[in-house]
């Protein structure tokens, strides 16, 4: 899997009949710093996510192994919604908005 932030929606009315219930997220790859990076996919939601969630991804394969997936032509689908993540027992974030200045600290180069 791996991590990545809903960035936006894709509509497309006209489609493949196995797709027509899935929603489908433009999802950035995120640093470790929790940076955007250039690479995104769309991925089919199977969790219930949203614009702005950090978010867990898996592609290939393993994207068509959910139940909402099964059998369908998807490459990337969200897996889970991120709640916190913890690095070298430090929390780099935390989705119910506690601010993490230890990250942006680092992120500038302060600790």
């Amino acid at each position: 899997m791996k991590l990545g932030r809903i960035v936006g929606t894709v509509v497309s009315t006209r489609k493949e009949e196995t797709l027509q219930s899935l929603r489908l997220y433009i999802v950035r790859d995120l640093s470790l710093k929790l940076e955007d990076k250039d690479s995104f996919v769309v991925a089919a939601d199977a969790v219930g996510a949203g614009v702005g969630e950090v978010v867990l991804y898996a592609s290939g394969s393993s994207a068509r192994q959910t139940r909402m997936t099964d059998k369908r032509p998807v490459d990337a689908t969200v897996m889970a919604i991120v709640d916190t993540i913890d690095i070298n027992d430090a929390v780099v974030y935390d989705k119910y908005g506690e601010a993490v200045a230890e990250i942006a600290a680092r992120a500038k180069g302060d600790s």
